[in-house]
């Protein structure tokens, strides 16, 4: 993918790209919606992630690759707030939300998805992206209330299922989809939750290679007007899918850029493939 492809993501008014101050001039919102400096993070002694320097642009599909323990998942989880840092500051849309709670990053915005497919498996498809409606406009898990109360999200998590191709899946229990059909289904609830930026921690994890390339339209799809940063093992999803891509190996970032240039830096050759090259290689 070339260098600027993601520009065609850009969503004015989702993104946001220019604000108008009171005396009538421009103020251009940064490029760069997440970013990270010298974030660092220690289990009693062992290093996870080691001052790494991260910035996402608005509006792109960033990748984070890695051979196992580089420490992708842990700085997912910096960055989401499931993990306090050691130390290093986090970023986003400008505001240090380094000191916040994982529920309050969600609300500015900030969502993310789960390595292992985390839906009801006893609600309908429907229902699971209905809790997410009701989670995001407020209203708490009440699964008592009235059904005409209920049904009033039921449009909006039927576009929502359209948009991932779960239709004719809708009355299903969650439980009874495929295992591709989840990952589009948790995908869906996250869109529930209104998110300017998604993060994707392995979206094709364990998949068939029909539901790999499902789930990577699904994701340039719904990438529109939103940024995204992803974790993936699947190197040839990584070269379909993403702007820039940082690399990290034992919890340092090693390599940065795009998919031609990273896969031809012999460091990443060597510690994330050994002798074998990237553009050979379906997993990591």
């Amino acid at each position: 993918m070339q260098e600027g492809q993601g520009s065609h993501r850009n969503d004015s008014k989702r993104l946001g790209g220019i604000n108008r101050c009171k005396k009538g001039g421009v103020v251009r919102v940064s490029d760069t919606i997440l970013e990270t400096e010298g974030l660092t993070k220690e289990f009693r002694g062992f290093v996870a992630v080691s001052d790494v320097n991260l910035k996402v642009r608005r509006g792109t599909i960033h990748g984070l690759i890695g051979p196992n323990g580089a420490g992708k998942t842990t700085c997912f989880n910096l960055l989401t707030k499931f993990l306090p840092p050691t130390r290093g500051a986090i970023r986003y849309e400008g505001r240090d939300i380094t000191g916040m709670k994982a529920a309050e990053v969600a609300r500015l915005g900030l969502v993310r998805s789960f390595q292992i497919s985390a839906v009801f498996p006893h609600l309908t498809v429907l229902e699971n992206v209905r809790v997410s409606l009701q989670r995001a406009r407020g209203g708490s898990f009440d699964f008592w209330r009235s059904d005409s109360v209920l049904r009033k999200f039921d449009a909006r998590a039927e576009e929502l299922l359209a948009d991932v191709g779960l239709t004719e899946w809708m009355h299903l229990t969650a439980g009874e989809l495929p295992y591709g059909r989840k990952r589009a289904l948790e995908i869906a609830t996250t869109l529930a939750l209104d998110p300017v930026m998604m993060l994707l921690d392995e979206p094709t994890a364990g998949m068939t290679h029909d539901d790999v390339e499902r789930v990577v339209a699904l994701v340039k799809r719904v990438s529109v007007g939103r940024t995204v940063l992803l974790v993936e093992h699947n190197l040839r999803v990584v070269q379909g899918l993403c702007d820039t891509i940082t690399v990290l190996a034992r919890g340092s970032v090693l390599a940065e850029g795009d998919y031609a240039a990273v896969s031809r830096n012999p460091d990443v050759v060597a510690a994330y493939l050994g002798s074998e090259a990237p553009t050979e290689a379906a997993h990591g």
